[in-house]
């Protein structure tokens, strides 16, 4: 890891990058006057604290913009089949639309504990914890004060790499222990986005990080990713209850409508009559990966529209797949005003289980003092 940072370039010169990029691999300029717009509406002060847009770019033209508002990925241009950029993440055009009520995650680091846990309850060293209460009777992706709400600390090292660290204090949320996390995004020069997670603790905690993007490879504001081809490199997955809290059992996906052993597309039964695809209202389920070993492929999808295909490479045990179940469209405030209906995105969060603290049969969350929190995550983008 680098000792020595560069200071984060001038929102200007960001602006100036930005427009110079759209000139490149036949990105249209409306777009890049789009981003452009962007960039200036994110230069804010939330919490006392200065907002910006970084963006990352690599010799190749591919970029990724990321605000330090929750550590947000905005957009990730990226080449299709004809080299023209294609921005595959949804999000929002201003900082603002990012902190409504009952916006979805889109392109947040998620902390202190990623997906659910069951009631918001835990028990650790004796002590039982009571957590934030956000998602029905349970905790999701850190309760309602969490990472993805945070103003992180942002140095851009270099113009692939930027750095995000945040402190998060003992209580914060209901978690016990004082959290120093950093995380690094990178953009390699073969199109993927690496992104480095560290923490560490001053008192035994649980920790669960991960990053929620929401992807469309037909590009952003597409209607559907249902004719997107999907594997997932697992021969189990985690049931839930209905209230989508996992049951602790470990269910072969052999024969059922969550088997993506071999590449199908994502609609193909998602409307399957299965008590775990009602529950979820379509995919929103941990998958038990086969591999993680941070160099084997644990996911790869497909576009028929655009060629794309995204492979997803992990030091994490588990993948959680939404089919973006919850939304809905009734908000045109997407980019460019537009609006994201029904299953038009889908996530794939490389993840501990979720509710793990309360299954003893899962892999271990808990970081304790002396421990440092390490995970990596590369979603790599080709045609």
């Amino acid at each position: 890891m680098k000792k020595q940072f560069l200071r984060a370039l001038p929102l200007a010169t960001l602006c100036l990058a930005l427009a110079f990029s759209s000139c490149n691999s036949g990105t249209d300029k409306s777009a890049a006057k789009g981003t452009q717009q962007d960039s200036l509406k994110y230069s804010t002060t939330i919490d006392g604290k200065a907002v910006k847009l970084y963006t990352l770019k690599n010799k190749k033209g591919a970029s990724v913009s990321i605000t330090n508002y929750g550590g947000r990925v905005i957009s990730l241009l990226v080449p299709d089949k004809n080299n023209k950029l294609t921005d595959v993440v949804l999000g929002y055009d201003s900082i603002g639309a990012y902190r409504k009520k009952g916006e979805p995650f889109f392109g947040a680091l998620i902390g202190r504990y990623g997906n659910r846990i069951g009631k918001g309850k835990f028990t650790l060293e004796g002590k039982e914890y009571q957590l934030q209460l956000n998602d029905g009777v349970n905790t999701l992706h850190g309760g309602t004060d969490g990472f993805y709400g945070k103003v992180w600390d942002a140095k851009q090292l270099d113009s692939t790499k930027l750095e995000l660290s945040y402190v998060s204090k003992d209580g914060e949320a209901g978690y016990p222990g004082k959290l120093d996390v950093k995380v690094i995004y990178t953009l390699t020069e073969d199109n993927a986005l690496q992104i480095d997670y560290q923490a560490t603790t001053d008192k035994t905690t649980i920790v669960n990080l991960t990053n929620h993007a929401y992807f469309n490879l037909n590009g952003e504001g597409d209607s559907t990713i249902l004719d997107h081809e999907l594997t997932i490199d697992a021969n189990a997955y985690t049931p839930v209850d209905s209230t989508l809290i996992p049951t602790g059992k470990l269910q072969p996906v052999a024969g059922t409508a969550f088997d993506f052993t071999k590449a199908k597309l994502i609609g193909k039964q998602i409307g399957d009559a299965d008590e775990q695809l009602k529950f979820g209202k379509g995919y929103d389920h941990n998958f038990a990966l086969t591999h993680h070993d941070g160099k084997t492929p644990v996911a790869v999808v497909k576009s028929p529209k655009t060629g794309i295909i995204l492979s997803i490479i992990t030091t994490e045990p588990g993948l959680q797949f939404y089919s973006g179940n919850f939304l809905t469209g009734a908000d045109k405030d997407g980019k460019g005003g537009k609006s994201y209906p029904h299953r038009s995105a889908f996530c794939l969060e490389t993840q501990h289980f979720p509710d793990a603290p309360n299954h003893p049969n899962f892999a271990s969350t808990v970081l304790k003092p002396g421990e440092t929190y390490k995970t990596s995550t590369t979603y790599k983008f080709s045609k």
